[in-house]
């Protein structure tokens, strides 16, 4: 299937060729990498692409509905990632791969992730959606919001004003969407949401305490992530990310978000804990 974006979106063309992995075995998959000037490779990437190689080893008429993954060693931006696939269990309406992510002949991820056939149930519930600005109110607002994107990266987000009733330390909203048009495949979606999901989830359990990730104090990193799915999205339309973290402590922050289709509907949950470790300031 040709998932070239539509011209003069080469960063979002690069962004999805990234997610077309090459198939080395049946159930083995080499993935390229990119530098987003991180101290290490960007946890999103190995997410989306072990879904993406999980994906491929399952029929189609079967969808992710969840993923839940360990990162085990930091990653280099610099070179590939080659995915072994676990064909664990092909059951009547659910599958379950267990995806492991190599480098240097060593893994520096694994996960595990359910795929579903589709059925309809009269059992249905979500949490609400809240009442936020819309992203173009905000840019109508702030023309500051038009530059909150990350250089060189088709990802954009437009952070949510707190309202003067939140109480909660540690919460955000923010906008965010894949600037360019993306062919309708939902697959590729799907991958690019697992992708995005790591994008500021972590850095909320900072927001109590006015440490700034890169403070070069903080220690940070991701040290597992679980995503579910409950419903297809477009991630070249605006996605409202709800973010909260409940706790932080033992050098550990715990991170949850919601993600919203415009029109109200619940389409991911996410949660993760990272290590938030504070060193002293060196003695001078």
């Amino acid at each position: 299937m040709n998932h070239t974006p539509a011209p003069g979106t080469e960063a979002l063309g690069e962004l999805v060729a990234l997610l077309d992995l090459e198939p080395l075995e049946d159930t083995l998959f080499r993935g390229q990498s990119q530098d987003l000037g991180l101290p290490q490779l960007y946890g999103g990437q190995v997410l989306g692409q072990a879904l993406a190689a999980a994906t491929h080893t399952v029929p189609d008429e079967r969808r992710p509905h969840s993923q839940h993954g360990y990162f085990l060693r930091p990653g280099d931006s610099h070179r590939p990632v080659v995915y072994q696939v676990d064909k664990v269990r092909d059951g009547g309406s659910f599958t379950t791969r267990r995806v492991t992510a190599i480098q240097k002949g060593r893994p520096i991820f694994f996960c595990s992730a359910s795929f579903q056939i589709p059925e309809k149930s009269p059992l249905l519930h979500q949490r609400p959606m809240p009442d936020v600005p819309t992203p173009e109110a905000l840019l109508q607002k702030s023309s500051a919001a038009r530059h909150s994107q990350t250089l060189s990266h088709p990802s954009r987000f437009l952070p949510v004003p707190r309202p003067p009733e939140e109480t909660h330390p540690a919460r955000r909203c923010l906008w965010f969407r894949f600037d360019g048009a993306l062919p309708d495949s939902p697959a590729l979606h799907r991958h690019l949401l697992s992708y995005a999901s790591d994008f500021n989830l972590l850095t909320t359990a900072l927001l109590p305490h006015g440490v700034s990730f890169t403070d070069p104090k903080l220690q940070i990193a991701s040290l597992d992530h679980a995503l579910w799915l409950h419903a297809d999205a477009r991630v070249d339309e605006w996605l409202l990310y709800v973010i909260e973290s409940p706790w932080s402590g033992s050098a550990r922050g715990l991170a949850q978000g919601h993600i919203y289709r415009r029109d109200g509907t619940l389409v991911a949950s996410s949660a993760q804990e990272g290590l938030t470790r504070l060193h002293s300031a060196p003695e001078r």
